[in-house]
C-alpha cells in the first residue's frame, strides 16, 4: 500500500502538486492503516485540500491544511465542481485525518489557530501600492491585466479563486447607462450580485470592456483560455515576473482586506454577510484580530446606544 501511495500523483499535474505533494503521501501513509478508507480516497480529499490551500498562500504543512478553518472554507469555497453529498464525504474524511494527525488537539475540539497568518491578513496600503506598482509591470499585456483583473475582484468585490474562476466578461456590468456602480453577479453555489467598492469600479469596468465577446460568452480572467480547472489562478499567477520586495498576490489576503474595509467602515453585519456569501459568521472570524481596537469611551458610547 505505501508504493501505491508513493505513486500517486493528481490528474492534470497541477502546478501546487510539487510543493504540497510530499506532505499529503506522509500523511496518507500515517492515516491509512488507521481508518476505514482506502487510501485513494483519502488522498484525493487531502490533495484537493492542500492545492486550496496552498492557492490561498497557505503553508504546506499538515496542521495548517487540516484546521477546522481550513476544512470548513475548502468545503464551503473550495470545491464548487463537486455535489452536496461529495462535499460531506471531503469534510468527514478530512476531519478523521485531522484526528490522527493532530491527536488529543482535535478530541478537545481546540482548532489550530490561523489567525496570525500573514497569508490570511489584511493587505497594508504600503502593500496593495507595491502589487499594484507590480501588476503593471509585468512585462506583457496578458501577465498585466490577469494581475489587475484578480486585484479589482479581490479588493473590489471580495471574490476568491473558485468565484474568479467561471466568471464570464457579461458578468460584470456598469449600471446607469455606463456612468453607475459595477455590479457583479458570481456563479456556482454562492450565486448572488455585489457591489463594486467605488475605487475598483473603473479598472474592473476598463478589464471587461477590453475583451471581445463577438459571437460567444468569453471568460473575464483569462478570456483567451479555454480549459479551466482549480488552479486556473495559481497557474497563471506561477507565470508572473515575482519582485522581492513585493509581497505575492494571494486571493485570500485580497478577500481579507476587502472584509476588513468593510467592517471598518461600520456595515451592518447581515450586509457584510450576504456580500461575502457565507451563510454563518464562522467564514469571517479570521478577519478579527486585524481589526483596530475601539477606545474605551468610544465603545462605552456604542454601547450604550442613543445619542
Amino acid at each position: 500500500m505505501s508504493q501505491r501511495i508513493d505513486a500517486y500523483r493528481p490528474a492534470g499535474s497541477p502546478a501546487g502538486w510539487s510543493r504540497v505533494g510530499d506532505e499529503v503521501r506522509r500523511v496518507v501513509r500515517l492515516a491509512d492503516p488507521l481508518l476505514p478508507y482506502k487510501a485513494r480516497e483519502l488522498l484525493t480529499a487531502l490533495t484537493q485540500l492542500a492545492l486550496f490551500c496552498d492557492g490561498e498562500g497557505l503553508p504546506a504543512k499538515a496542521e495548517v491544511w487540516l484546521s477546522r478553518e481550513a476544512i470548513e472554507r475548502f468545503i464551503a469555497v473550495g470545491c464548487p465542481q463537486v455535489g452536496e453529498s461529495t462535499r460531506g464525504n471531503y469534510r468527514t474524511r478530512l476531519l478523521r485525518l485531522r484526528e490522527i494527525v493532530l491527536g488529543s488537539e482535535c478530541r478537545t475540539g481546540k482548532p489550530a489557530k490561523l489567525s496570525a497568518s500573514v497569508a490570511n491578513s489584511p493587505c497594508s496600503r504600503t502593500e496593495l501600492a507595491d502589487l499594484w506598482g507590480w501588476a503593471s509591470g509585468q512585462p506583457t499585456e496578458e501577465l498585466r491585466w490577469g494581475c489587475k483583473t484578480l486585484m479589482a475582484l479581490g479588493l473590489g468585490v471580495g471574490l476568491d479563486s473558485p468565484e474568479v474562476i467561471p466568471l464570464r466578461v457579461h458578468d460584470v456590468r456598469r449600471t446607469s447607462g455606463g456612468k453607475g456602480p459595477v455590479v457583479v453577479a458570481t456563479r456556482g453555489t454562492r450565486k448572488r450580485e455585489i457591489l463594486c467598492r467605488r475605487p475598483w469600479e473603473n479598472v474592473l469596468a476598463a478589464a471587461a470592456d477590453r475583451i471581445d465577446t463577438t459571437g460567444t460568452a468569453r471568460y473575464l480572467f483569462r478570456p483567451n483560455c479555454g480549459s479551466r480547472g482549480t488552479n486556473t489562478v495559481t497557474n497563471f499567477l506561477a507565470r508572473t515576473q515575482p519582485s522581492p520586495n513585493v509581497p505575492r498576490l494571494v486571493m485570500g489576503r485580497l478577500r481579507s482586506t476587502w472584509l476588513a474595509e468593510l467592517f471598518e467602515e461600520r456595515l451592518p453585519i447581515t450586509v457584510i454577510v450576504a456580500a461575502a456569501g457565507v451563510d454563518t459568521l464562522h467564514g469571517l472570524s479570521r478577519i478579527l484580530p486585524h481589526l483596530r481596537s475601539v477606545s474605551a469611551d468610544e465603545a462605552a458610547r456604542l454601547l450604550r446606544g442613543g445619542p
